[in-house]
């Protein structure tokens, strides 16, 4: 063979090893890159997991918290309602009282103007008659003027 034909295939065997040399390092560089993607997505999740975990116990705090508040409102709330019903209820036992005590106090009153309209009526009971008779006309006079 020639030195043309020998140089042209050791050209033809340097180009060969160098692109198998290049096809050797963008495997390798592939494989590393894989291997990158694969612990950024191993740490993506990691702190994923690690923020829904913070996530989850803020909320369970947050809620811890407002069940407290609620709680004490609700305390508050039942101490006035508490309240409230005490002050109604003895203001409906006062109110009861006087009703009661002015009761027996138109009671006796009653009792008394009953005496004096028997007297009156033992005293002079025809007048008492036509005072009675009278009165049931007027009544039965307005009773039928509503009709």
């Amino acid at each position: 063979m020639s030195r043309a034909e020998d140089a042209a295939k050791d050209l033809k065997k340097e180009a060969k090893d160098a692109a198998q040399d290049v096809s050797d390092k963008a495997r390798g560089t592939a494989r590393e890159a894989r291997d990158r993607g694969e612990d950024l997505i191993d740490s993506a999740r990691e702190k994923g997991a690690d923020l829904a975990d913070a996530a989850r116990e803020k909320g369970e705090e947050l809620y811890e918290a407002a069940r407290e508040k609620g709680q004490e409102v609700y305390e508050n709330v039942r101490e006035r309602g508490e309240h409230a019903y005490h002050r109604a209820r003895d203001e409906a036992d006062r109110l009861y009282r006087a009703g009661e005590r002015r009761a027996g106090e138109v009671a006796a009153y009653a009792e008394d103007y009953y005496d004096e309209v028997s007297d009156m009526v033992r005293r002079r009971p025809g007048q008492a008659l036509g005072i009675a008779a009278g009165v049931g006309f007027l009544l039965g006079l307005i009773l039928a003027s509503r009709r």
